[in-house]
């Protein structure tokens, strides 16, 4: 499972809704949920409906570029302590820091940066 930000703009949702889908394609994986802090489905409702679906073990994805802000430290941590206290049986993993301080993203994302540079 994916979280982000969120916003109710679909052009924004796009790149995570694409992320989602080619996590899914490379690991075989039938249901990648996308969950967002700002507006629905929110992290307790995309669990939840994993759980309706039949997953007993969820993955917890920040989908954020700074691992410093209050989402990455305090918000998904307690939704899914939340999500925890709700389904106790649920093996929740919670991974730590954010995805785009990995430093293949911060790569990835510096060359698409200089990529568009050269296109404008």
């Amino acid at each position: 499972m994916l979280i982000a930000h969120g916003s109710p703009d679909p052009d924004w949702r796009r790149p995570l809704e694409a992320l989602r889908d080619q996590l899914a394609a490379r690991i075989g994986a039938k249901r990648i949920s996308l969950a967002y802090l700002a507006h629905p489905p929110t992290v307790e409702d995309a669990i939840a409906s994993l759980v309706a679906a039949g997953e007993t073990q969820i993955c917890v994805i920040p989908a954020l570029l700074s691992p410093g802000g209050k989402h990455v430290k305090r918000d998904i941590p307690e939704a899914v302590t939340r999500a925890h206290a709700r389904f106790p049986t649920i093996l929740l993993r919670l991974v730590p820091g954010a995805l785009g301080s990995d430093s293949r993203v911060i790569s990835a994302l510096a060359e698409a940066s200089l990529d568009l540079r050269k296109s404008r």
